[in-house]
């Protein structure tokens, strides 16, 4: 059996909480001979900037270069305010999206039948609702140059942001989604702002492009990012794979969270390029949760969407898809048995602890495995 190795980057706020749960499931794989995980932990973010100065230290980088998967919880927090720009905890962050070359991200947006009722929408319209959500994840207006505030005089300044794609940058990222979309529903909604940018119209064109000469046999649409917004809180599951660049994929993927309940229930992956000769992909996963600061601390988080993160690197990164399915499965079966965490109690007012939902899905998981 071969060995994976991960780094675990726990970060700040309730990510340490939520990755004590994931190692419990990569430990239990281990026991029985489902797979063979090597971990090391290091520190990025607010916690690595009050370690090191800098919100990823250049020895942690390195791990991530090397190993097979990165697993990250969360960064930020009010403590790092104050800190410079270059480098609050986000920054950490975006030097792993960077320097990995992790262009494409995955957000699933799933609604769990026993959480159709916790939608800020009706049941009729989120319940069965499977979404992949693809966004250009290293270029755009984050990455774009120039990128400052120029000081005008006066009292005045000016912010400047860049947005910049080319041509081969989104030709990859829509490779992705229309690879994607051939495993799942065959259909493709690419969405840009071609009525006002310029970037919108070559992205239009270039998806366009791809899609008749590579994907003719995949549904495509197009649709205006604002206009998709609006469509995915009216009827969401008009969409399958949804593709868009950088910025809007951003906006989008939370809008898209809403839908299932909680932003706690939401995984996400970041992939770079396959290698030619291995077709391995350097790769990130994470919930999309954030660091949640108000509650660290307090046990009550949900680590549902970090579990869910590993079981997209069991798929993705491993080629583990029945364990992959496994820890899919085992989630649903815990969410029909009615436990909740306080972000997905509803209306009750009871709810587990972090730590019970984690035990929880690793005795779901041993149920299953018999």
């Amino acid at each position: 059996m071969a060995t994976h190795k991960l780094l675990l980057l726990p970060g700040d706020g309730i990510g340490p909480e939520v990755m004590a749960e994931v190692v419990k499931v990569a430990d239990w794989m281990g026991q029985e001979g489902i797979a063979s995980f090597e971990s090391e932990t290091g520190l990025v973010g607010g916690a690595a900037y009050d370690a090191h100065g800098q919100a990823i230290s250049g020895s942690d980088m390195k791990l991530a270069m090397d190993c097979d998967a990165v697993i990250f919880g969360a960064v930020g927090g009010p403590k790092w305010d104050a800190v410079p720009y270059d480098m609050r905890p986000e920054a950490g962050l975006l030097r792993l999206r960077k320097d990995l070359a992790l262009f494409a991200n995955l957000r699933p947006a799933i609604c769990y039948p026993a959480l159709a009722d916790d939608s800020s929408l009706k049941r009729d319209i989120v319940e069965g609702l499977d979404i992949m959500i693809v966004r250009e994840l290293t270029g755009g207006v984050y990455f774009g140059e120039p990128k400052e505030i120029i000081d005008l005089g006066n009292g005045q300044k000016r912010g400047i942001d860049t947005q910049v794609y080319d041509t081969y940058e989104i030709e990859r990222i829509g490779r992705v989604a229309f690879e994607l979309a051939r495993k799942r529903g065959n259909k493709v909604t690419s969405s840009e702002k071609r009525n006002v940018m310029k970037s919108g119209v070559l992205w239009h064109e270039v998806i366009t492009a791809l899609h008749k000469r590579e994907f003719a046999d995949v549904k495509l649409d197009h649709m205006l990012a604002d206009a998709l917004g609006m469509q995915l809180v009216r009827w969401p599951k008009q969409f399958d794979v949804i593709v868009t660049d950088n910025l809007f994929g951003d906006m989008l993927s939370d809008v898209a969270s809403m839908l299932t309940g909680s932003l706690g229930m939401l995984p996400s992956a970041s992939l770079g390029e396959a290698d030619p000769i291995t077709g391995k992909r350097r790769a990130m996963y994470e919930p999309v949760h954030g660091s949640a600061p108000d509650i660290a601390g307090k046990g009550i988080a949900n680590p549902i969407a970090m579990i869910a993160s590993f079981g997209m690197a069991l798929r993705y990164s491993f080629n583990l898809g029945d364990a992959a399915d496994m820890v899919d499965k085992a989630i649903a079966n815990v969410l029909d048995s009615g436990l909740r965490t306080a972000d997905i109690k509803g209306a009750s007012t009871s709810f587990v602890s972090t730590v019970e939902m984690g035990d929880a899905i690793l005795a779901a998981l041993r149920a299953l495995k018999t």
